[in-house]
């Protein structure tokens, strides 16, 4: 098939639509089921390219939740931890490595992964599936399913759910085209591969970089390569943490990467934890249930008395002197950025959400200020020398 008619594109006004190859080529992949739309195949063709990227670069299943063509969450697939399990719904479900990799991305930022494309670099097996069918997502791309999980996910939104397998072996032309108003764009595809050679020139004094923080900043950097521009990304322990994506300013995109990266953090505090919800709450409503407890708004909502609908009991405030206190206690977090740091104040911000590694390209004219305020904190700061803007 050379060519697949579309509903609509990016509104339901623009039509007509359809993803198509040129040439007399075949189209990579199939869809075994529902309908995509053509946003949906802009999350699964960048999505698939960042979890085939990050598996290249680490060995590791890699998964990634998108939304709006920039991923809300990635992630390696490593073992969960029991407070994992937890907040991200897994707990007594049988996982995988790709399973797991799926629930960390979908946890990064579950409020931004509602209604969700996802992305698998190995083959979505029963675990995956099963994980899938709990949560609101419109689709998957894997480059292979099991007939258990793809009986599963044909069930999945009353037999609409878009299930999606692309040709893991394909590889696009070195030459993409594409119009704007009319106009047409042409550059070359950007084939330029992140591996742990792009680490190598570490510019301050501290040069302590583990193989695990070398996985989470690739991690950093694979993410940003396929996030809409200006992006920063916060990472931990293989999956993201806060991705901040599409700010006009360096330092916005770092501060909002880096709220996000902070409420994953108090997601995790004990009173969080222990917070009791009322029988039958759904996943979502959960998760919005958290997000406004941990906000700083909560105590006016608390007063209005609206806890009722999610908890069966009020729910202690969580001061802002307590959440402050919680978020001190990260460490080892990296940060990759698509471009460089102008100034050290990324540098000021990241470090208080526990970041003690850095990779940008370097490049500034102040880039001896933005070595020093790193060399104040002990940081480490790699010097990758490759912009990765995406648009």
């Amino acid at each position: 098939m050379q060519e697949l008619e579309l509903k609509y594109g990016c509104n339901p006004n623009q039509k007509p639509s359809k993803i198509f190859m040129d040439n007399g080529k075949e189209l990579p992949l199939t869809v075994l089921n529902g309908k995509p739309g053509y946003i949906n195949f802009m999350d699964a063709l960048n999505s698939w390219q960042l979890v085939k990227a990050l598996k290249k670069a680490t060995g590791l299943p890699a998964a990634a939740s998108f939304k709006h063509v920039s991923p809300a969450g990635a992630a390696l697939g490593t073992p969960l931890t029991d407070v994992e399990k937890q907040i991200y719904f897994a707990d007594g479900l049988d996982t995988s490595p790709i399973a797991c990799a799926y629930i960390k991305a979908r946890g990064a930022d579950r409020l931004c992964s509602y209604g969700d494309w996802a992305a698998l670099s190995d083959t979505c097996d029963e675990a995956t599936a099963r994980y899938l069918l709990k949560e609101v997502s419109d689709g998957v791309i894997a480059p292979a399913y099991t007939d258990e999980a793809l009986a599963i996910l044909r069930n999945k939104k009353k037999g609409g759910y878009n299930v999606v397998q692309i040709d893991p072996d394909y590889e696009p032309d070195p030459i993409e085209k594409r119009h704007i108003f009319g106009i047409g764009f042409q550059q070359g595809y950007n084939s330029f591969e992140i591996n742990e050679e792009l680490l190598s020139n570490i510019v301050t004094e501290n040069k302590e970089l583990p193989l695990e923080a070398k996985h989470d900043l690739l991690l950093s950097l694979i993410t940003l390569k396929y996030t809409q521009s200006n992006s920063v990304c916060y990472v931990k322990n293989g999956q993201t943490i806060g991705v901040g994506a599409g700010q006009q300013s360096r330092i916005h995109c770092t501060r909002l990467a880096g709220s996000k990266a902070d409420n994953w953090m108090l997601r995790q505090h004990p009173k969080v934890l222990g917070l009791q919800f009322v029988d039958g709450i759904r996943r979502a409503n959960r998760d919005n249930a958290i997000d406004i407890y941990i906000s700083d708004e909560y105590e006016d909502i608390l007063a209005e008395g609206v806890w009722q609908e999610n908890f069966k009991l009020k729910p202690e405030v969580l001061t802002r002197e307590e959440k402050k206190e919680w978020i001190s206690t990260m460490s080892g977090v990296s940060v990759g950025s698509d471009a460089f740091f102008p100034f050290g104040d990324n540098v000021e911000r990241a470090r208080k959400s526990g970041v003690q590694y850095i990779a940008q390209p370097g490049g500034s004219i102040r880039d001896d200020h933005v070595i020093d305020t790193a060399n104040k904190y002990g940081i480490v700061m790699a010097f990758t020398g490759m912009r990765l803007f995406h648009h």
